[in-house]
């Protein structure tokens, strides 16, 4: 065979493999169109443009097996095919070389292969079209073709248009998903492992406290009562709390630990109670002042507090000193009203340790706050969803003087869970891309947020027992505790999560 023939042959060759590549593989993509959507949402490249890449990609690969199969566009649907194919090389060269995870599949149509074997896939098929472009030049021979020196240019071009490309999809995506997300998320591979599980044979139970080795339970319905595990749930204490004074009309007793402290409290009488976790026993510290209906340690003699103001009830943040004899400072501004100031600020107090700041996250709303501990604001921040306004149908009930919600509220974070400058949130709503059956079925998402910047870093599944979800969580440096039905359960974050600890305890201001 001459030598025109076998460069027509090689090109044939070359031709066929693209359009029957394209062809199946814009297929497969399109009959199992919204599961690849999905591996795009959750990709760590395109996330923000998967809603249209997915529908550009499609196209493009039609489009390009159309210009394939005719002879006087052949050309240009190599050029095509090599920039393509260029995209999707350095795609994924960046998800294995620069990318904050490596998601767990690929996609398309080559799903089943790992990631560098699609490299390589990729690499080969790039060859072979510059082959065939080269060799397609009218007239030359394969020595001439190769030294074409203008076809060179165009695909060295052609390559550096194609990566720019690439990149600069991922910076603009990366900048949306970490600071102007519309609720996609983006799920790691394995980012925590479940490690153990106990019966606590009752659902009445909430998390008072964690430590490095220890876990501390209260029980709603045996208020003095402390349940006491180490890290692998199977040993247990149980401790009955003792109070020096007992004579008030108590309605919501409540412990939190802070070793070697606890704290028991009850905003409705009020009364503030502290004692060391040797003896279990407590002195009243603090009688009358604000009420509240949360409070949360920050050091053996300092509590912040999610108060109500006496004629509105609006809640309102403060701190008390137990060694000033209860003296309280409170700053209005830290809780934004929108409605009525009661309803509409409800959510969740923490207070962050590695920080030494306090954190507020709302309940129906995508918003938290960042204060000190001396309550000056530092920064306000969003979750990724879009309801920035709470959506609560209010209605008073002049009869019994109150005021009440006139239909269920739409819940936007279920819990959170701070653990140095990482905020945890059990999100309520679905994002675009998330599986139907896993949010209603299997899990729940605990969306994790960098507090220092305010970014959303990525999800990750806290998984059902027994059909129960998830009721509340606590993180403990690398590890995390849930409370899922009657079932205490724990967690180990793995390096995706830990590394995103930061040293410095510092927190950009707003």
């Amino acid at each position: 065979m001459d030598a025109p023939a076998t460069k027509r042959v090689i090109i044939q060759i070359v031709t066929l493999l693209y359009i029957l590549l394209f062809i199946y593989a814009a297929t497969a993509k399109l009959l199992d169109l919204e599961n690849f959507t999905v591996q795009l949402g959750q990709s760590p490249l395109l996330s923000a443009f998967a809603s249209w890449v997915g529908y550009a990609v499609i196209a493009a690969e039609f489009l390009i097996a159309a210009l394939l199969i005719f002879p006087k566009t052949r050309l240009a649907g190599l050029f095509a095919a090599f920039g393509l194919m260029v995209m999707f090389t350095a795609y994924i060269y960046i998800i294995l070389n620069y990318s904050e995870f490596v998601p767990c599949s690929c996609g398309g149509i080559l799903e089943k292969l790992g990631w560098k074997e699609h490299l390589v896939f990729n690499i080969i098929f790039v060859i072979l079209a510059a082959s065939a472009v080269l060799l397609h030049c009218p007239g030359a021979d394969v020595k001439t073709a190769l030294n074409s020196k203008g076809l060179a240019a165009v695909l060295i071009l052609l390559s550096i248009l194609s990566c720019c490309l690439v990149v600069a999809l991922f910076i603009s995506s990366e900048k949306i998903i970490h600071y102007s997300n519309t609720l996609t998320r983006r799920f790691p591979h394995w980012p925590a492992v479940k490690k153990n599980e106990t019966d606590l044979k009752l659902n009445s139970y909430y998390l008072a406290g964690v430590s490095k080795d220890k876990i501390y339970l209260g029980n709603s319905t045996a208020p003095l009562v402390m349940t006491v595990l180490d890290t692998s749930l199977k040993q247990k204490e149980v401790f009955r709390i003792g109070l020096d004074k007992t004579n008030y009309p108590f309605k919501a007793l409540k412990t939190a630990v802070e070793e070697p402290y606890f704290f028991i409290a009850d905003g409705t009488v009020p009364v503030i109670f502290r004692g060391n976790i040797n003896d279990w026993k407590a002195k009243m510290l603090l009688q009358g002042g604000f009420f509240f209906s949360q409070a949360v340690p920050v050091d053996s003699t300092t509590l912040i507090m999610r108060n109500h103001k006496p004629k509105t009830g609006e809640m309102v943040i403060g701190k008390v000193s137990l060694a000033r004899h209860g003296a309280a400072v409170q700053n209005p501004s830290l809780l934004q009203k929108q409605i009525d100031g009661i309803f509409d600020t409800d959510g969740y107090l923490k207070y962050s340790s590695g920080l030494h700041s306090l954190v507020y996250l709302y309940a129906y709303r995508n918003g938290f706050t960042v204060a000190d501990t001396t309550l000056n604001l530092i920064k306000r921040g969003n979750t990724i969803d879009t309801f920035g306004h709470a959506k609560l149908q209010i209605v008073n009930v002049a009869s019994h003087a109150q005021r009440k919600m006139a239909a269920p509220p739409v819940i936007v974070n279920r819990q959170c869970a701070v653990s140095g400058n990482l905020l945890f949130v059990n999100s309520g709503i679905m994002g675009r891309y998330d599986s139907e059956e896993m949010w209603e079925k299997h899990a729940s998402i605990i969306d994790l947020y960098n507090l220092s910047d305010g970014s959303y870093l990525f999800s990750f599944y806290i998984y059902n027992v027994k059909g129960a979800r998830l009721k509340e969580f606590a993180v403990s440096g690398n590890m995390l505790y849930a409370l899922i039905g009657d079932y205490v359960v724990s967690y180990k974050l793995g390096s995706t999560i830990t590394d995103a600890y930061q040293q410095s305890g510092k927190i950009q201001n707003q």
